[in-house]
């Protein structure tokens, strides 16, 4: 099962597009599309489920959408995960506030965005953030890095995060 994680294009308000290098990333084909929030347009998230070939689409209403999203979503992918935007967590992608909402949320793994910048942390559950796809400004401490991750689920739950076309492997935990 792999699960692409994106979010916080911020299209067309403050990104043109997706650069190439995470637009190659996503092109690598996924079960399962787990959008963080902050699109901005609806049709930036079919974009990248109609170029990740993604069979199911998850996606949360970021603080800067206004479509007509969920604020949370749970799926099961082997794992229970969630997703969530992230905003209302202060300060920004606090792990603390992170790790109880996904334990509220009766979820493994919680997939969050907002903060625009990546991250990666197994604690008491798991907490992923790809950051932003585009790379840009949020307001916080945005690593102005164009990311997205790549998370399958097998025996072990592997993470592949792309940072603007450079890949960064974790391996987290047995499943």
């Amino acid at each position: 099962m792999r699960i692409l994680a994106i979010g916080d294009t911020h299209i067309p308000d403050r990104a043109e597009g997706i650069p190439n290098a995470i637009r190659n990333f996503i092109s690598r084909g996924y079960d399962i599309l787990a959008f963080t929030g902050d699109a901005t347009l609806k049709n930036v998230i079919s974009e990248i489920a109609k170029v990740s070939r993604a069979k199911k689409v998850y996606a949360v209403r970021g603080n800067m959408d206004y479509l007509n999203l969920p604020l949370r979503e749970k799926f099961v992918a082997k794992l229970r995960f969630g997703l969530v935007h992230g905003h209302g967590i202060y300060p920004r992608g606090d792990r603390k506030q992170l790790e109880e909402l996904a334990i509220e949320m009766g979820v493994d793994v919680l997939i969050s965005g907002h903060t625009h910048h990546h991250d990666v942390y197994a604690g008491d559950v798991i907490l992923l953030n790809p950051g932003s796809a585009t790379g840009v400004w949020s307001g916080g401490n945005a690593s102005m890095i164009p990311s997205a991750m790549c998370i399958e689920v097998s025996d072990v739950l592997r993470v592949e995060l792309c940072l603007n076309g450079r890949i960064e492997l974790y391996e987290l935990n047995e499943v």
